[in-house]
């Protein structure tokens, strides 16, 4: 499979809700970054996609999808309720990819941060959004679900 078809696997399965479909796409080694949880390595990244799977209600589409022996890139457009607010989120992603061996080792997605709080947090996103403490609390927030689902 060519490195284009891994990154349209990875978000066919995401907007399917497959998550083994997703992780199957990550070498054992992958490294994931992102505003929300920050740098996330091995199984931490892959059971991250397996939290935000249960229950989901995201839809997911993406476009100008890019790649060659060693890189990639794609955008994507996440559409979901935020589960602590019951607000609805479109969120607007740019993802960039490194491969080794037909398997993503590391992936970055970024976003921006305030737009993505303004939709899910209300009025708390729209006045501390651009803040860094807003960020570290939805980091810090985001890695104890993470570390508590690992748990389970």
């Amino acid at each position: 499979m060519n490195n284009t078809a891994v990154i349209a696997k990875f978000y066919s399965s995401f907007n399917a809700h497959d998550s083994n479909g997703m992780t199957e796409c990550y070498a054992d080694n992958i490294v994931f970054e992102d505003p929300a949880f920050g740098v996330l390595k091995g199984d931490e990244a892959k059971s991250m996609w397996r939290m935000l799977m249960k229950g989901t209600d995201v839809k997911v589409t993406f476009s100008n999808v890019v790649a060659n022996e060693k890189t990639g890139s794609a955008d994507w457009v996440a559409t979901y309720t935020f589960g602590k607010t019951g607000r609805t989120v479109v969120n607007k992603v740019h993802a960039v990819f490194e491969f080794n061996d037909g398997k993503i080792i590391r992936h970055t997605d970024t976003f921006d941060f305030q737009v993505w709080s303004r939709q899910a947090l209300g009025v708390s996103g729209l006045l501390l959004g651009w803040t860094s403490y807003l960020k570290k609390k939805v980091n810090d927030q985001a890695l104890v679900r993470l570390k508590q689902f690992m748990e389970k």
